[in-house]
């Protein structure tokens, strides 16, 4: 088969262009259109495995460059080693044609090159920057994170001859900055850039802020380091003090060199946070961004949630921990993005030593966060985009509805089975917590989310639409602190049905908006004919056919005036006599055409609010027809 072709042109990571290989050669022996069209549909396929098994490789690339940073830092003791190895890294991660780093001066009151890494200017080399100067001097200044595409046009730097002149010549055109903080103090800027123009995602600001955090708690580590050396010089009478230092030291590398090979052998969160509290004693407690428990060890004593956000605000201005009713805690970010925090009970005392072990632990759960929230966004990423093309593509065929549905079934979710589509407007919420958040649901329940059209859909394996609509409504207010609003519909069968039941689902969600029923969830069958009256999409066809549908087919089928009997019976008010009058039949008549309809659409038919909905739906039938 074609299959193994294209299997052994990704076995050995072929060029793209030899995917062309199985096509040119079936042409040559004159194979039939089918088999030539199978073979387009294989060679796409296995060209979309390449480029996500690329992707995976690259970004597996970044990830294990960024462990292997703590591995090395942990091992430098000498501040030049530790700055040349940051810059090396950074460059490598970012995959970057150069990267560099600036110092700030304090005698001087500027900031100077310290070190290059794939610099090949001298007058770049020996750059110096004043606060407020080109991008690093704004780094510098503000301590935010600063990029741009295109630098010597981009007019939201002061642009000085100098520095425009030396990155001139350094043929720079795209750059990133992030600041190297101690505490609340700016010590410096870690750069990478291209001389191409090149966007920065938000990830590759994120990953270059994670290094920078580490770097500077790896430069802060050896210059204490260069500090005890000379105290070592200089103190000979206090051997047993500089002992005492020098042991607590060590012990703070040997945790670093711990918590690194616990990363790099694949540990997550709450193997990092047993390691801590083995080193340093207590128990420990590591939170999310939104105050939620990660992992805990040790049955850790519980913080006030006033006194953790004011402790935490003040570890993420001065960088260190600190102490807090009884608690040690110092905050988990990633530049200035915050990630969590970690809290330590049951130490009425904590040296410095342990601190820094605690900070350390801090920046490298920061590391495995991001690290995991990089792999969730890429499985959101996938989901959505199967989700976009099931909603945005209603007039597929058979083959392409079959290529959907198999990507469905690689990520779990069953659209053979029966499932409900879900539209939530989430009000003045964060929009990204709000995709974030579906894509959660969906992940975890086997189905598909994401945002569509500037509205955040779920698809959810479910035949009760109406419960789990008011299920999300729930779920999701509190998640993103505002009132969110849910429509469904459902349940349906099949690639095919997608874009039809989300269309009624949004239909639902329109009708609840307009009844002021904000914060609540329900479905379309729950709403019933009030969706089709409030609803700005109304779907005429849609109600008329789930009211009227089994009647109108077995008045085709077969013949009957079922239709016109219902619609007479109702003009009549339900009296029989009227009704066969009108008819010119027997009454018995009559009863048999309404004993027929009452199999075909339910025995409730004559309840009043179904009598209600059947009357509207008879007469958009009339209306639809051209009959009075």
């Amino acid at each position: 088969m074609f299959w193994n072709d294209f299997l052994r042109l990704l076995a050995r990571d072929a060029a793209a262009v030899e995917f062309e290989g199985p096509l040119l050669a079936a042409r040559a022996r004159g194979e039939p259109p089918e088999v030539i069209e199978e073979l387009e549909e294989g060679k796409h396929l296995a060209l979309q495995v390449r480029e996500m098994l690329a992707s995976r490789r690259r970004r597996e690339g970044q990830l294990t460059a960024l462990f292997e940073t703590a591995g090395d830092l942990a091992r430098l003791s000498d501040l030049d080693s530790v700055l040349n190895a940051i810059v090396r890294r950074a460059r490598q991660l970012l995959g970057t044609d150069i990267a560099y780093l600036t110092m700030h001066d304090p005698v001087r009151g500027d900031t100077y090159m310290r070190v290059t890494d794939g610099s090949t200017s001298a007058a770049f080399q020996q750059l110096r920057l004043s606060f407020g100067e080109g991008l690093g001097g704004l780094v510098a200044q503000t301590g935010m994170p600063y990029f741009t595409s295109n630098y010597m046009s981009d007019p939201q730097f002061r642009h000085v001859h100098t520095i425009d002149s030396a990155v001139e010549q350094e043929g720079l055109v795209s750059i990133l900055g992030v600041p190297l903080q101690i505490g609340s103090r700016v010590i410096g800027v870690l750069f990478a850039a291209n001389r191409a123009e090149r966007p920065f995602t938000r990830e590759e600001v994120a990953l270059l802020g994670s290094l920078a955090a580490h770097a500077a708690v790896a430069i802060d580590q050896a210059r204490l380091l260069e500090e005890t050396r000379v105290a070592l010089d200089e103190l000979n009478s206090a051997n047993r003090l500089l002992q005492e230092h020098s042991e607590a030291v060590e012990r703070a590398a040997a945790a670093h060199d711990k918590m690194a090979q616990l990363v790099l052998t694949g540990g997550g969160v709450a193997e990092l946070a047993v390691s801590t509290v083995e080193v340093i004693g207590g128990s420990l407690l590591v939170l999310d961004e939104h105050d939620r428990e990660l992992a805990s060890v040790a049955n850790p004593e519980s913080i006030e949630p006033q006194s953790l956000r004011g402790a935490v605000a003040a570890s993420r201005a001065s960088g260190r921990s600190v102490r807090e009713s009884g608690h040690w805690v110092a905050a988990v970010s990633a530049g200035t993005e915050h990630l969590g925090a970690l809290v330590l009970s049951g130490k009425h005392e904590l040296e410095d030593a342990d601190q820094r072990i605690l900070e350390r632990a801090a920046v490298v759960t920061a590391l495995l966060l991001l690290a995991r929230r990089s792999g969730a966004e890429a499985e959101s990423r996938v989901r959505g985009e199967l989700l976009d093309d099931l909603l945005r593509r209603s007039d597929l065929d058979r083959a392409a509805l079959d290529a959907l549905t198999a990507r469905a079934d690689r990520l779990g979710a069953d659209l053979d089975a029966p499932y409900s589509v879900y539209v939530a407007d989430v009000g003045s919420a964060d929009r990204q917590r709000a995709i974030l958040a579906a894509n959660h649901i969906a992940r975890t329940r086997y189905g598909l989310g994401g945002s569509f059209d500037g509205k955040i859909v779920l698809l959810l394996p479910t035949e009760e639409p109406g419960k789990e609509a008011a299920a999300l409504a729930s779920e999701l207010g509190p998640t993103l602190s505002a009132e969110v609003t849910v429509g469904g519909a459902g349940p349906a069968r099949g690639a095919a049905n997608v874009a039809s039941t989300y269309a009624e689902a949004q239909r639902c969600l329109g009708a609840l908006r307009t009844l002021g029923r904000t914060g609540e969830g329900a479905s379309a069958a729950e709403i019933g004919f009030v969706g089709l009256v409030l609803s700005d999409q109304p779907d005429v066809s849609g109600f008329v056919d789930a009211q009227l549908g089994a009647i109108v087919d077995y008045d085709d089928r077969r013949g009957t005036e079922l239709i016109s009997t219902l619609r007479t019976y109702f003009a009549c008010n339900g009296n029989l006599a009227k009704t066969k009058d009108a008819l010119h039949v027997h009454v018995n008549t009559v009863a048999q055409r309404l004993d027929r309809i009452s199999r075909l659409i339910g025995d409730d038919w004559q309840a009043p609010e179904r009598m209600l909905e059947l009357q509207l739906a008879l007469r958009l039938h009339q209306l639809r027809h051209g009959k009075r």
